[in-house]
């Protein structure tokens, strides 16, 4: 497998959302607008690549008995991390976010890429693994807030530009479940004729 296709698989044939179906709580959750999605899918990015490295690095020395746990020290470790910089850093971000930053450490994704990919392979194949769903996680996230913005509220990234009130239904846990399935069955059409 080529380095490249490592980062494109996550985008298409790989894709956590759209084809994995991995995910669903944040992806459900925090996408009632473009901006939530985005930050989301950059927050997990960021414990799946490093997480991703360091449990390529140490996955030879863990036994296969504990081999779980030590994976789930490690991505807690670095949400722990990222909990911090965005509590100090981006307080906005952190209050938007709230409890779906620390529920990263069980993101199926997350553990997921670790047992089926990281563990395996090199650390560089892994990093590139962790970028490219993370990326495509990324992307998911933020096309489902971007339908759902637009149809609920008639605004993207925030910037309003239909006037009058939105469809509400599409800013709340219905219409998380619409999109989805609509954005999902769009993917997987286009997905196959390429």
């Amino acid at each position: 497998m080529s380095k490249f296709s490592l980062i494109t698989d996550g985008f298409v044939k790989n894709n956590p959302t759209f084809v994995l179906v991995l995910g669903m709580c944040p992806t459900l959750a925090t996408t009632t607008s473009a901006m939530n999605g985005l930050e989301m899918g950059l927050a997990t990015l960021f414990v799946l690549v490093l997480s991703n490295i360091v449990i390529s690095l140490i996955s030879p020395m863990v036994p296969d008995k504990v081999h779980i746990p030590v994976y789930i020290v490690v991505i807690a470790t670095f949400v722990t991390v990222l909990q911090l910089l965005l509590q100090a850093y981006l307080p906005s971000v952190y209050q938007t976010l709230g409890l779906f930053i620390p529920l990263i450490v069980v993101n199926c994704i997350v553990l997921g890429r670790a047992e089926a990919f990281a563990n395996k392979n090199t650390v560089g194949d892994s990093a590139l693994d962790g970028i490219g769903i993370g990326l495509g996680f990324t992307l998911s996230l933020t096309v489902i807030g971007i339908v759902r913005e637009i149809l609920g509220s008639g605004s993207i990234f925030g910037w309003k530009f239909i006037p009058g009130d939105g469809i509400l239904a599409f800013v709340m846990a219905p219409g998380a479940f619409m999109v989805l399935g609509y954005l999902m069955v769009l993917f997987n059409k286009f997905a196959k004729k390429n």
